[in-house]
């Protein structure tokens, strides 16, 4: 792992591999760690770069909780690529790192060569089930703020993760997990790059989000992997990497 002050503070990354740019964003409480079981399988035939979100692992945690949005976060990710010179690349990441992916490309789609979506959402269109999200995201920062970093939870690509700072995840819970618009949402039958979207069969709070990103993207492709759940690469690696790799290999990437 290295880093770089990107933005205003330091970021940690990796880079694997070599050939087109992948960048995958973890999810919430999540790490670059999560993605341990991709760098090979990736990193043979790609430049796999991953990397820790603001208040998230080895990067930084700004005690100012301003500092954390979904704007900064995308612009952490362009900010990322420009350091590894990858001018364009394929963006994916898991839960909020796919829902990140797609704010991505709204603000930066002359970079997205494809999309990856795995087991995520793309917000929501109404203010009733947004506010309801929100209100989770509400709960696990204070849930943070009041227990540390014992507030973590048991998914398998949280268990992976090592983060420095609880007031982190909180300030990311509130500023990066919360919503506040439909723009991601709305986005979907505007997007003109080929498209993964991917979910494990066993994720049943993102199944019908999957089915209906597949969708309304055009030209999406929706692969479901047998036996996973919200963290189908960990869960079922060699699956979710033959899905991705053919998904990969069957792109002009140049």
């Amino acid at each position: 792992m290295t880093s770089a002050q990107l933005n205003g503070i330091e970021i940690a990354y990796e880079t694997h591999g070599s050939g087109f740019p992948v960048l995958l964003t973890h999810g919430y409480s999540a790490t670059l760690e999560m993605w341990r079981g991709q760098v090979e399988p990736v990193g043979a035939k790609y430049r796999l770069i991953t990397w820790d979100m603001r208040g998230h692992g080895q990067t930084d945690s700004p005690d100012d909780p301003a500092m954390y949005s979904e704007a900064k976060t995308v612009d952490d990710m362009a900010a990322l690529l420009d350091h590894v010179g990858a001018p364009k690349a394929v963006i994916g990441g898991l839960s909020l790192g796919g829902y990140m992916s797609l704010a991505f490309n709204l603000k930066y789609a002359d970079r997205v060569a494809a999309l990856m979506l795995f087991d995520c959402g793309p917000g929501y269109r109404k203010d009733e089930p947004r506010a309801a999200w929100n209100e989770t995201a509400m709960q696990r920062a204070q849930n943070f703020e009041q227990n540390g970093l014992a507030a973590m939870g048991a998914s398998a690509e949280v268990l992976v993760a090592r983060h420095r700072s609880a007031q982190g995840l909180a300030h990311a819970a509130r500023g990066m997990l919360a919503q506040v618009d439909s723009r991601a949402i709305d986005s979907l039958e505007h997007i003109r790059v080929p498209t993964l979207v991917l979910v494990g069969a066993n994720d049943t709070p993102f199944i019908n989000a999957s089915q209906y990103m597949a969708a309304k993207i055009p030209g999406a492709k929706l692969a479901v992997i047998p036996g996973a759940g919200h963290a189908a690469n960990i869960d079922q690696p060699a699956a979710f990497n033959a899905a991705v790799l053919e998904f990969l290999d069957g792109l002009n990437l140049a």
